[in-house]
Order: structure tokens, then C-alpha cells, then sequence
């Protein structure tokens, strides 16, 4: 494949935390226990120690989850070496809608990437990617953009009946039948039928969001052995327990040091990701079903429109702890008190957030992994790519809003120019028939008739010219409109990263089966943070 490669900076939006992580980690490095590179995961991943116990009860849960997903032997292989000591390579995201967005996808491929290349340095991994299934936010994953012919497409599943469920417990419904129609046509290409008869098979009605996005990646990574993990498993719930214990005990000083490390964020020049407050805790309480917030308050814990004495709260946990779940600031030391996590990709959010997490790191359990950003990709197909050869453009052009890209197209048009310039000598014509009109009037007024005919022939033929001239130019401003409209939906949908917005399903049908490992030789872990521009066919 085809490909370049930008750094944060000249990526739009991206945040002056996500631009230092990346460019000049020395300015952050207080923030981390790592440096975000492949040495600090080998070095990491050497000395890392795990009980044995645990590692072999969160293995034997994780085999029981994707044999129901319906992973394929490598994970099983996967599983074995997990259980005999391999490090693991963590990665995560909501389950959203038709595997969510593109990004998704590329967190998995980072994942296997450097499971990969630790192993081959001498050091086990696998690579091991954990479901956000506990997150209640649906509307957030319950919506997909669909990019086909050019035109972006929005697929929607209605909501819950009942708010605060956790996505990977809502069934998608009946309602999924009639999205999979609407795209159905996109999968009419050579080799589409059998990436269409994964996605039939893994979004029916009986699935949840949950099981609905594992099976896809069960099987669309199954060569590569991709390890799923969903944390609503009670079993883990109780493996964790210890944590989510901590949490709650020590909530005080944890909520105090979060704090002030927000204050040292701020100082720095960073706005913490996460908010928190004199009332914030770290978990969510499942009450009547729902996920409800936790909150302290003068001694006590309140959720559900209760408030309830801590020794209680602490006490039902211990007793169930599946009530329990983390917030996203105690999510990734969850994960990484269940798995031998040498290292987690993430986006630009959770790097942000995990410079808050450190200290909950460092207080609950006494090491964190190295932190890297995902690989993420650009995907310009052959058409896009003739239309920025056409207009002398690059991708990043799509980047500067509708307005520049148009004044670029323009500028680099030239039928444009000529029709201001053939427009100009109409008008000059005008003037002259005019002219003439007048000197011919004066030496010899008998004639005006003859004149007056010949000025409205010559009228007619300007106005004839003018007409086509204007057709000729609304056909080119409508064809510059129609190449513009497909660059802004395919490199900068709803004025976002493609990757932060499109399903990949639509590209995977265009790169075909190999087209994965091939991006996922482009997710080199020795160039972390890099964005890749990538034709494809």
C-alpha cells in the first residue's frame, strides 16, 4: 500500500496533550510511568509479575467468552500461552453498531501488531481486546455512518426502552433486519458475499451489542488470534473484587490525590479529560438494572436516589460484587489487575485520561503498563485519489472546512477563469454595439431602423453566448461541487478524522481479505502516534 505519514500536529483537532505525548514526551513524562515506545514494553514486559492463580482463572473465563463468540484456534493457542505466562497487549472500546467506528478496528490491529513483535523479540504476548460492555451511554454506540458511491449514510438503531442499561446487554432488535437491508448493496462487489454473511450472522435480532460486535471481531480477526474480554462476566466481577474494595475504602485520599493531580495538569497546560469532584467516586452501582453513578457525600455513599452508610455499600460489594463496575478512570487498573498487561493502546481520550489514572496506579496497584497511542489511518480510495491529482490537492485540504477546500478547487481550475474572462468580453461586446449605435445616430438618423434591427441580432447572439456560457459554467461549478462533496464525505465526514467517524466494514470490502494484514504491518509499534494516509484499491 500506498502511504505517508503525519504526526498529531498536522492532524485537525488534536489536542496539545496528544500532540506532547507523541512529539515531546519529556513534557509529560511526570504524568506516566513510561516512555511510549516498544523498549519500555519489552524492558516491562521482562520484569512483569502475575499470579499464577489469577492469570489461570481469568484465562479459563476469557476461553468459556470467545469460544461462545466463536473465536478460531489461534485464539485458542492464544489462550493457552496467556495461561503459561505470556504478557498481554491490551486494547479496548465500546461496543458500538456494526463493530463502531473505523478506529475500533485499528486499536485491534495496534494490539496484534505489537503482540507480534514482543513475541519475536523473545518476550510471549497476545493480544487481548476489552468490550466496554458495562458502558450505559446506547446513544453512543447504537449509531453508525455508512460511506458508499460516495454518499454518507446514517444507520440508526432506536433506544432502549429503559435507560442506564449497560450496551452489552441491550438487545439490537428486530430493527436491525432493516438497517442490514439499507446497506446490503454496498456488499454486491467481488468478494462481498462472504463479508456479508459475517455481518448477517453476527447483527441478528437476538444479539446484543455486546455479543453483536465480539462475534464480529471473533471472526474477522481470527487468524490473528485476537483474545476478546467482556467484563459484565460476574466471574471477573469477583476476581476484581479487591479493587473495586480499594476504591471504595480508600475513596477519600484517591478522590484527594485525583484532584490535585488535575490541579497539576492545569498548571501545566492540560485540561484533565475526566472531571472530578469533592463528590466523585470511582464506581457505578447497578441499581433495578440501571448503572447508577456513585457519590460521596458527608460520610456516606448515595446512588439510585439513596444515600447509604459506607460500611453497607462496602459490605454489598463484597457480597455481590457484579453490582459494582468502574468509571472510566478505575476501568484500566481493573483490567490490568485481571490481565499480565505489559501494554494498552489507546485514543487520544484515554491517553489524556490515563494521565489522571497514574495516581490510582500507583495507590491500588503498584505498577502500570506502557501507554502508546493506536495506530490510525486516512483510507483514500482510487477515486478520491484521481480528484486530488485533478485540483493539485491533498488529503489534508479536505481538513481546512468546506469553504478553502472549494477556493482551492477553484483556483487550480482553469475553465473557471475562462469563463470570467468570456463573460468580460460579452460584456465588452455591449459596450461596443452600444458605441457604434450612437456615432452611426448622429451622421445619419434615417438609418436608425437599420440599426436598431442589427444592434437586436447582435443582442440576441451575446445573449445566446452569455446563456451558454452560463450552462457551460454551471456545469463545471456543479461538477467541482459534486468532486468536493465526495472528498468532505470520505476524508472529512461531519467535519471529523474518517477514522473517528465511518464504519470500516465499507473499506474492508475494498481492501479484501488481505487488506487487514496489511494495515496491521502499517501499526508498527516502533512509530507509535503517527497518522497514515493509505490508497487503496
Amino acid at each position: 500500500m500506498d502511504c505517508r505519514a503525519l504526526l498529531p500536529h498536522e492532524l485537525p483537532h488534536s489536542t496539545p496533550l496528544i500532540r506532547d505525548f507523541t512529539e515531546n514526551f519529556s513534557h509529560l513524562a511526570a504524568f506516566y510511568a513510561h516512555k511510549p515506545e516498544m523498549a519500555a514494553i519489552e524492558a516491562y514486559a521482562r520484569q512483569l509479575q502475575f499470579p499464577v492463580e489469577r492469570r489461570r482463572d481469568v484465562a479459563a473465563i476469557l476461553r468459556e467468552q470467545n469460544l461462545v463468540l466463536g473465536a478460531g484456534p489461534e485464539t485458542e493457542k492464544n489462550l493457552h500461552r496467556l495461561e503459561n505466562g505470556a504478557a498481554a497487549i491490551v486494547t479496548g472500546q465500546q461496543v458500538g453498531l456494526l463493530g463502531g467506528p473505523a478506529y475500533s478496528f485499528y486499536k485491534a490491529l495496534s494490539a496484534i501488531e505489537a503482540a507480534r513483535e514482543l513475541t519475536l523479540s523473545g518476550v510471549e504476548a497476545v493480544p487481548v481486546f476489552w468490550m466496554a460492555t458495562e458502558d450505559h451511554d446506547v446513544d453512543e454506540v447504537r449509531h453508525a455512518t455508512w460511506f458508499h458511491d460516495g454518499k454518507l449514510q446514517s444507520l440508526i438503531l432506536p433506544p432502549p426502552a429503559q435507560t442506564g442499561i449497560p450496551a452489552g446487554k441491550v438487545l439490537q432488535g428486530s430493527e436491525i433486519e432493516d438497517l442490514l437491508r439499507a446497506i446490503q448493496g454496498s456488499f454486491a462487489v467481488q468478494g462481498g458475499e462472504e463479508l456479508w454473511e459475517i455481518v448477517r450472522f453476527c447483527c441478528s435480532p437476538q444479539d446484543t451489542y455486546g455479543s453483536s460486535f465480539g462475534k464480529l471481531f471473533a471472526k474477522l480477526f481470527s487468524s490473528q488470534g485476537l483474545i476478546l474480554l467482556d467484563p459484565l462476566h460476574p466471574k471477573l466481577h469477583a476476581i476484581g473484587a479487591p479493587i473495586l474494595r480499594d476504591a471504595l475504602e480508600q475513596r477519600d485520599d484517591l478522590n484527594a490525590a485525583l484532584l490535585h493531580r488535575d490541579k497539576e495538569l492545569e498548571k501545566a497546560g492540560y485540561a484533565p479529560q475526566v472531571k472530578v469532584t469533592s463528590k466523585s467516586t470511582l464506581l457505578f452501582a447497578f441499581h433495578q438494572g440501571k448503572r447508577e453513578v456513585l457519590s460521596a457525600s458527608d460520610g456516606k455513599f448515595s446512588f439510585g436516589g439513596k444515600s447509604t452508610a459506607r460500611s453497607e455499600v462496602i459490605r454489598r460489594l463484597v457480597q455481590e460484587p457484579e453490582a459494582f463496575s468502574p468509571s472510566a478512570l478505575l476501568r484500566p487498573v481493573m483490567q490490568d489487575y485481571l490481565l499480565p498487561t505489559a501494554a494498552y493502546y489507546g485514543g487520544p481520550a484515554e491517553i489524556a485520561y490515563f494521565a489522571q489514572t497514574e495516581v490510582l496506579y500507583r495507590k491500588l496497584l503498584g505498577r502500570m503498563p506502557v501507554l502508546l497511542p493506536r495506530a490510525d489511518f486516512t483510507l483514500v480510495d482510487p477515486k478520491a485519489m484521481r480528484i486530488l491529482d485533478k485540483y493539485k490537492l491533498k488529503v489534508e485540504d479536505a481538513w481546512l472546512g468546506s469553504q478553502a477546500l472549494r477556493k482551492k478547487m477553484y483556483a487550480s481550475n482553469i475553465p473557471k477563469k475562462l469563463a470570467r474572462s468570456f463573460e468580460g468580453g460579452l460584456r465588452q461586446i455591449e459596450k461596443s454595439v452600444e458605441n457604434l449605435h450612437k456615432s452611426i445616430r448622429e451622421v445619419d438618423p434615417t438609418i436608425q431602423g437599420t440599426i436598431a434591427r442589427a444592434e437586436r441580432r447582435i443582442r440576441y447572439q451575446v445573449e445566446k453566448l452569455r446563456s451558454k456560457t452560463g450552462q457551460a459554467l454551471d456545469r463545471h461549478e456543479k461538477v467541482i461541487e459534486s468532486h468536493a462533496l465526495f472528498l468532505e464525505n470520505l476524508l472529512y465526514p461531519h467535519k471529523g478524522l474518517q477514522s473517528r467517524n465511518l464504519s470500516f466494514l465499507p473499506f474492508l470490502l475494498r481492501l479484501g481479505p488481505g487488506g487487514l494484514g496489511e494495515l496491521q504491518r502499517l501499526a508498527c509499534p516502533k512509530k507509535p502516534g503517527q497518522h497514515y494516509i493509505v490508497a487503496i484499491p
